[in-house]
């Protein structure tokens, strides 16, 4: 008989997972997805453009509360979860909950999901968000550039829009961002790639995307999203750590496959890290993955004019991901901050309007710092007049990209940039002249 499924996703793996197992699968009858994480997605529909012939009505998007219901309702028998960055407790208590209800809870292995590119494929992958896997890929990227070699990047899904639209995306300027519609969240990924004269590929189809993507590359690199395992078979895997969330390798769903599978390890802010921190994470090394390589890294932050900080009381905007997802309480912004003689951070909770005064709720850790979240217009307004409001003499951006861009800043602003500094050997040189040496 025909098996009832639900996949649970935030618009990204569930899509993925069901495009390359279950779309053509007559032994299984996706009856809905439930969404979560991003806001604004549930009450959609995965569209039948996207869904197959077996679907000619598309598939409709529920918000993941109403999952018990629909198990019942529906007579499901097996749900699959299909999202990432959330720990292992998370992830079990979601499954009783669903076999309480009676349906199976599966997760599928990435192997099953994987595409495979005729060129070599390197994966970037994390086991937190915010670990650092976008300078990573900066760094990975300069360094094959060096080489000569072609190089596009195929970045995890970030579909929020028109799903339809958003099959196969393209980005090569400033432009296609601005025909796509990008979120504040997608152009923090896309933009450095644009700024390094590259071309970065994501969306939804990822079968389309590779198949496009390896006729103008000699490598493609996997720049993952949150600490999601690669939607492409890598031949090389690279995986960062971070310490300052020592322990977490062992305790996050799917980061920890990441971890287990890496060829090489990049422990990432080692010189921010305590002794007891590094000395947790280099034993979890020796215990599940002695074999990777092992490369120590740092965050090298730099800012556009750091004496316009000195004495000033500075409102500082951090990404967004690394603080909600990725758990983080600060980054780049609050760290040049204190480098560069702040008087004062100033504290943008009490002039938070909108759905920005919502994050604070949603997240009590973030603290005196603003997350760039802008996954929608309102959103965007709502992050302009929060900015507006709180009383400061200059606002740094932590945010990977300008976000002078897309929003007005009615203060003076500058720009923290940080970019991967290894400290000795092994370092992605050798790791390359290892790989590439055939």
């Amino acid at each position: 008989m025909t098996k009832k499924v639900i996949i649970m996703g935030a618009a990204g793996r569930d899509f993925h997972n069901f495009n390359t197992f279950f779309r053509n699968n007559a032994e299984f009858n996706v009856v809905a997805f439930t969404a979560t994480q991003i806001p604004n997605i549930q009450g959609r529909k995965y569209p039948a453009a996207l869904s197959g012939s077996r679907y000619p009505k598309g598939i409709p998007i529920f918000p993941e509360d109403e999952l018990p219901g629909l198990i019942r309702n529906h007579s499901i028998d097996l749900v699959v979860f299909s999202y990432s960055d959330v720990s292992h407790e998370y992830v079990m208590q979601k499954g009783s909950l669903v076999m309480a209800c009676g349906a199976n809870f599966i997760l599928l292995t990435p192997q099953l999901t994987q595409i495979k590119a005729k060129v070599p494929v390197i994966s970037v992958c994390a086991v937190r968000t915010g670990c650092g896997k976008s300078q990573t890929s900066r760094k990975l990227v300069g360094l094959l550039k060096e080489r000569k070699k072609r190089v596009v990047a195929i970045r995890h899904p970030m579909p929020y829009g028109d799903l339809t639209l958003q099959a196969v995306q393209r980005f090569a300027s400033y432009d296609d961002l601005d025909h796509h519609h990008c979120t504040i969240e997608e152009r923090e990924e896309f933009e450095p790639y644009i700024d390094n004269g590259l071309v970065v590929y994501a969306g939804i189809d990822y079968e389309a995307i590779v198949r496009k993507a390896e006729q103008e590359a000699d490598v493609i690199v996997w720049d993952g999203g949150n600490n999601d395992t690669p939607f492409i078979e890598p031949d090389l895997e690279i995986t960062v750590l971070d310490p300052l969330r020592a322990g977490h390798e062992r305790s996050y769903h799917p980061g920890e496959t990441n971890f287990l599978t890496a060829d090489v390890l990049i422990i990432n802010k080692y010189q921010e890290a305590s002794a007891e921190q590094l000395s947790t994470v280099w034993n979890n090394i020796r215990q599940c993955n002695p074999r990777a390589q092992v490369i120590r890294g740092d965050s090298e932050i730099t800012v556009e004019n750091p004496e316009a900080i000195r004495g000033k009381r500075v409102l500082v905007i951090e990404d967004g991901p690394t603080l909600t997802h990725g758990g983080m309480s600060y980054g780049a912004g609050m760290v040049a901050a204190d480098e560069h003689g702040a008087a004062e951070i100033v504290d943008p909770r009490p002039y938070a309007v909108g759905s920005i005064e919502d994050a604070y709720t949603k997240y009590p850790h973030l603290g005196k710092l603003i997350p760039a979240l802008g996954y929608y217009d309102a959103q965007l307004k709502d992050l302009e007049k929060t900015i507006k409001k709180t009383p400061c003499d200059v606002v740094l951006i932590g945010s990977p990209i300008d976000i002078r861009r897309v929003i007005q800043i009615d203060k003076p602003a500058m720009r923290v940039r940080y970019d991967l500094a290894e400290v000795g050997e092994p370092n992605l040189n050798t790791v390359l002249d290892e790989f590439l040496k055939d």
